[in-house]
């Protein structure tokens, strides 16, 4: 009689049978226990892992084929395949849409006037992606159909079996049926996955009991071990084999198959059996630590891209919660959030159940910052459309008052224009400089006029033209010297160039370059050596301010950096302001000039306290 532990133990050491895995259960080692050995009865619709890597697609055109494909072809749809195809298709689409946004945007565009153009790729992905649910559901319903044919033929052969048994004196003449019925089981595939382990342990417990009963002659029973062996030998070596398969995945899949076979195949003679199995067992070992080795990887992999992107998201958060106080700040701002953009789509993906999560958290932050972009520069936009009115409305009645022949009368009230608008605030540059050019334009009409019809003033301006180079000589010949007076010297000239009245209009220009060239140069000079007297002195007095106690250069090093950052606040503004004014003709606006100088003599201050503070930290050192 066979021995009825015989079936038991090669359900016992540890086989691996795993025909289905999720793509979560993908990623783990094969568990070695008998409650799976049933498990290849369970299937679910086309879910066996993708092959790593996955490929890149890099158009939505690209990945709308592959959908198309699979919408269409014979082959069954891959859940992990269609749910990848999905997540890369929205990643480009929302990536397009945003670049469609900002584009728009930069261009000028009002973003509350911004619509989405309907996309005709995204509308034929999603009747694909239609067409595939209902391929799947039908996949799924036959297979379930097929399942439970299976379950019925499967449990009327245990039935078989079990009627075999209430007859042992014919169980030698019914061995040719009973091996017949376990072909049958053998082709029999998926039932359903409820059923498999209750349905497995009773079709072997018969079996069992059949050989328990069976007489079979000592040749016939050693010629079916002789025959078993020889099957189970050759699965161990293709199992064998497999260790040199390169491809992880795929000699994963053929272990399976190849533990499926050796289940299905008699017992060997007893004093073999252990030994058949352990080199079975061995070779098995040896692609499963592979295939954990592999997915552990992918994991680690992608633990490290979540890592990446983690620090991308803290990134763009950080931006975005700077304060912006300008559109230099907004524009800076911009660039190094759409820098870390493209750093992010060359980050592969995070581990599955973290993939959508940190895709939203920097999708969150980056859309909280160009939200409030948006604003600002709807706000700046409103802000710019009033001071163009105002700048439209001041030309107007300069073009009214520019063929007046009330000279003096005219003269001030063109000047009191030219006032009002340096008090109106930015506007951009290209329509700046056409409503400067159209405001200087209806006045130099005017005063060109007056010029003309003023033809006895030209000997009046002749000697004026005179007076201001000499006081420009002057000047130059101050530059020169040295002394504590230089200031005031150049303080008087100053006003004595001032009170002089107009020179010939063609000249006008060329003085008063010249005389800004050299009144730049003296106080450049003058700051420097004013800052290097104040220095000077302060360098000496530190000694006694220490004297007042041991916290008294720190207080003045306190306050002096806090005269370091206003300073550099006030230039910082300066330069923003001047970002926005551009002096179109050399015809007027000296605004910028003076500007620039007032820059200059902050920019002196701020690098005077700087050497203060150096100074300080110096002597405590000392």
């Amino acid at each position: 009689m066979m021995d009825s532990q015989e079936n038991a133990l090669e359900l016992g050491k540890n086989e691996v049978i795993k025909e289905e895995v999720t793509p979560q259960q993908a990623e783990e080692p094969v568990a070695e226990n008998a409650s799976q050995v049933a498990t290849e009865e369970v299937s679910t619709l086309a879910e066996e892992p993708a092959e790593q890597p996955q490929k890149v697609y890099e158009t939505k055109a690209e990945v709308l084929a592959r959908i198309q494909e699979i919408a269409h072809g014979d082959e069954a749809p891959q859940k992990e395949e269609v749910d990848y195809l999905k997540t890369v298709f929205y990643k480009l689409h929302i990536a397009e849409r945003e670049a469609n946004l900002k584009a728009y945007i930069d261009a000028g565009g009002d973003p509350e006037l911004y619509q989405i153009s309907p996309d005709e790729k995204e509308e034929a992905f999603k009747a694909e992606m239609g067409i595939i649910k209902e391929k799947r559901a039908k996949i799924f319903k036959e297979q379930e159909a097929e399942k439970q044919e299976n379950l019925t033929k499967k449990l009327d052969i245990i039935e078989k079996i079990k009627s075999m048994i209430t007859t042992p004196e014919e169980a030698n003449k019914s061995y040719q049926e009973f091996k017949a019925l376990q072909q049958q089981w053998r082709e029999i595939k998926n039932v359903p996955a409820e059923k498999a382990n209750e349905l497995w342990r009773n079709y072997q417990l018969y079996v069992e009991q059949f050989y328990d009963m069976l007489r079979l002659n000592s040749e016939a029973r050693e010629y079916d071990f002789k025959k078993n062996l020889e099957l189970k030998t050759g699965l161990c070596e293709a199992a064998e084999k497999l260790a040199e398969e390169e491809d992880v995945i795929s000699a994963f899949h053929q272990l399976q198959k190849l533990h499926q076979e050796y289940r299905e195949i008699g017992p060997v003679s007893k004093e073999l059996r252990e030994e058949i199995w352990n080199r079975f067992k061995a070779a098995s070992t040896v692609i499963n630590k592979r295939h954990q080795q592999h997915f552990e990887g992918i994991r680690a992999k992608e633990e490290e891209n979540l890592a990446r992107k983690t620090a991308l998201c803290e990134k763009v958060e950080a931006i975005a919660a700077e304060e912006n106080k300008g559109s230099g700040d907004w524009e800076k701002h911009t660039k190094a959030i759409i820098d870390i953009q493209a750093e992010w789509k060359t980050i592969g993906f995070a581990p599955q159940k973290m993939n959508v999560k940190i895709f939203e958290r920097f999708r969150a932050a980056c859309d909280d910052f160009f939200g409030r972009k948006a604003e600002y520069f709807k706000s700046l936009k409103d802000t710019f459309k009033e001071n163009a009115d105002k700048k439209r409305a001041l030309i107007e009645k300069a073009k009214a008052l520019q063929d007046s022949t009330e000279w003096k009368s005219t003269s001030d009230k063109l000047i009191a224009l030219q006032k009002e608008w340096k008090t109106i605030g930015m506007v951009p540059k290209k329509l700046g400089d056409q409503l400067w050019e159209e405001f200087l334009g209806a006045c130099n009409k005017f005063f060109e006029a007056r010029n003309a019809a003023g033809a006895g003033q030209r000997g009046e301006e002749h000697t004026n033209l005179s007076k201001k180079r000499e006081v420009i000589e002057k000047l130059k010949a101050v530059a020169e010297e040295t002394g504590e007076d230089i200031q005031e010297k150049v303080q008087k000239l100053v006003e004595e160039y001032n009170a002089i009245g107009h020179v010939p209009y063609k000249e006008k220009d060329k003085i008063y370059e010249e005389y800004h060239a050299v009144l730049d140069k003296l106080y450049k000079e003058l700051n420097i050596s004013v800052a290097k007297r104040r220095l000077s002195n302060f360098k000496q007095t530190i000694k006694q301010v220490a004297e007042r106690g041991e916290n008294a250069l720190d207080n003045e090093r306190s306050r002096l950096f806090r005269q370091y950052e206003a300073l550099k606040q006030e230039i910082q503004t300066y330069e923003n302001n001047l970002g926005f004014l551009n002096a179109s003709s050399k015809k007027g606006n000296s605004l910028i000039d003076e500007m620039n100088r007032k820059v200059q003599k902050l920019k002196d201050d701020m690098n005077l306290v700087k050497e203060k503070i150096k100074a300080i930290d110096a002597e405590n050192k000392q």
